[in-house]
């Protein structure tokens, strides 16, 4: 059903923008306006997109981060390490880390982080799943990578206690000094855990 044209049409575009993330109200005003400016072709290849990503990409029933196939690229491709598994919070955080171009194992999506304070415990999230994926004995080490917030940290923390257990090789993301920064402005945390994470040179 077509909605009734009551000359709301660029309010209803504005407020639509104004709820995606990041988007604040001079942004949304920005966009809107640029899309009111641009031909009629470009605006219907954005709604398209918008659309095709909505039906095509779906969660990997393996490692639940995106997917626009029966499973994503990762899983699909023989060539990765099939004895490390990097565990993360989000899919997003997979496109991160393939960024670097220096981690060529498998992935698990989390699907969020341990949380009390939202009520989000490990049976909110693929914890289950990951097990499972370790109980055939082939994997050997799990990366730990999700944030060092508090939130990821606790969830990191009872990966850790629970898997260490079954033989698994546990190692989580070191974290420490940006490069280029100043040591008189790095927090206390921050400087602390560059510290204890000090390699050989």
């Amino acid at each position: 059903m077509v909605a009734p044209n009551d000359g709301r049409a660029l309010q209803r575009l504005l407020d639509e923008l104004g709820r995606l993330p990041g988007v604040g109200p001079k942004s949304a005003q920005r966009i809107a306006y640029y899309l009111l400016e641009a031909d009629a072709e470009e605006a219907r290849r954005l709604a398209t997109a918008i659309l095709d990503v909505k039906q095509q990409v779906h969660f990997c029933p393996i490692c639940f981060s995106y997917a626009t196939r029966d499973t994503c690229d990762v899983c699909a491709d023989g060539s990765r390490d099939r004895t490390t598994i990097c565990v993360v919070s989000e899919p997003r955080d997979v496109q991160a880390i393939e960024r670097t171009g220096t981690y060529h194992g498998l992935y698990h999506v989390l699907g969020g982080v341990i949380s009390p304070m939202d009520k989000v415990g490990p049976d909110q999230l693929h914890v289950k799943e990951l097990l499972s994926r370790l109980a055939d004995g082939q994997v050997e080490e799990v990366i730990l990578a999700t944030n060092p917030d508090v939130e990821g940290e606790t969830t990191a923390t009872y990966l850790s206690r629970i898997i260490k257990p079954l033989g698994v090789k546990v190692s989580r993301l070191a974290s420490g000094l940006p490069v280029g920064g100043d040591l008189e402005y790095a927090d206390e945390v921050t400087l602390g855990r560059a510290i204890e994470a000090r390699r050989a040179v």
